[in-house]
């Protein structure tokens, strides 16, 4: 039984290690995305349909 709350314990100090990597990392600025944007306009694929007939 003791080797069960031994077990836990370890898992939460892991679990909250995790969880303050994945804070620090937002908070730097770890995510942030600065190269899409800039080629989005690249690969956009909406153009207007030529054959469509025009309304009447």
């Amino acid at each position: 039984m003791s080797a069960l709350f031994i077990l836990i314990g370890f898992s939460l100090l892991a679990a909250l290690g995790f969880l303050i990597a994945f804070v620090w990392s937002v908070r730097v600025g770890q995510y942030d995305d600065d190269y899409t944007p800039s080629v989005r306009i690249l690969f956009d694929d909406t153009t207007p349909d030529s054959k469509a007939a025009p309304k009447a």
